[in-house]
Parts: C-alpha cells; structure tokens; sequence
C-alpha cells in the first residue's frame, strides 16, 4: 500500500510540475507577445535586429540615410532575445532579422527595407517629400 501511495505521489508530482512548466511557458511567450506588440505600436519605426549582422546594418543605413531614427531591438544583446525572435517568427511567419516595422505595420527584412527606399514608397509612408518624387512611379 505504502509503494502504491508513493507511485501516485511521485506519478501526481511529475504532472503537477508538467501543468507549471506549461504555463510557465505559455505566459512567457505571451509577456513576449505583448512586449512585441507594445513596442511596434510605441515607435514610428522598429527594428528587431542582431548588432553583428549585415543586414540588420544595411537596413539601419536606409533610415540613416532619410536622417530618421529607428527603435532598434538588439535580440542578441537581450537575454531574451531568442524568445522574442520565435515570438516574431509566430507573428509574422519569418524568423530572420532584421524586421522591419512602420507605423504598426510590417514592412519585411533587409531587402524589403532596401527595395520600399529605392522606389520612394517609404519615404512616402514616413511622410517625407523629396525634389524628385514622381508618384506614378512610387506607388504603394
């Protein structure tokens, strides 16, 4: 009886501790959900990027060269910068950096970034009127 009654402690403790862990996991990715979702919403422009890559530098220089200043996420210098970066790849469908966001809205990495400044449509979605705008030509 006594080794009956200990099997079900030790079986009622590995599920109790299974139920924990779960949530555990669930309100972090929600905290990481929220956390996402607040800071796209604070700031004009966002960046979710890693200070070593290329791309997430190439993509800070579109914005330097319109002399806006983005909110940038360095996910790599974050300790929780790997859930945040699964938490974008949920929302988003991508999980590579950089990740673009203007006025709320994704705008995509790198190329993305590079391919909206080279046609003047993110100039146009920032509200900055440039010389040479042709709007049959820049189109969003």
């Amino acid at each position: 009886m006594a080794a009956a009654a200990a099997n079900l402690f030790g079986a009622t403790t590995i599920v109790l501790l299974s139920l924990i862990y779960s949530y555990t996991v669930i309100a972090g990715a929600a905290s990481k959900e929220a956390f996402v979702k607040k800071t796209v919403a604070a700031h004009d422009i966002v960046i979710f990027s890693k200070s070593y890559c290329p791309y997430c530098r190439r993509a800070k220089a579109v914005f330097s060269e319109l002399k806006k200043v983005p909110y940038v996420v360095e996910l790599d210098q974050r300790e929780d910068g790997s859930e945040i970066q699964d938490t974008l790849s949920a929302i988003i469908g991508r999980r590579t950096v950089p990740q673009v966001f203007i006025h709320g809205k994704h705008l995509g990495g790198s190329d993305d970034t590079v391919e909206a400044y080279e046609s003047g449509t993110l100039a146009k979605t920032l509200g900055i009127t440039t010389a040479t705008t042709n709007d049959d030509d820049h189109d969003l």
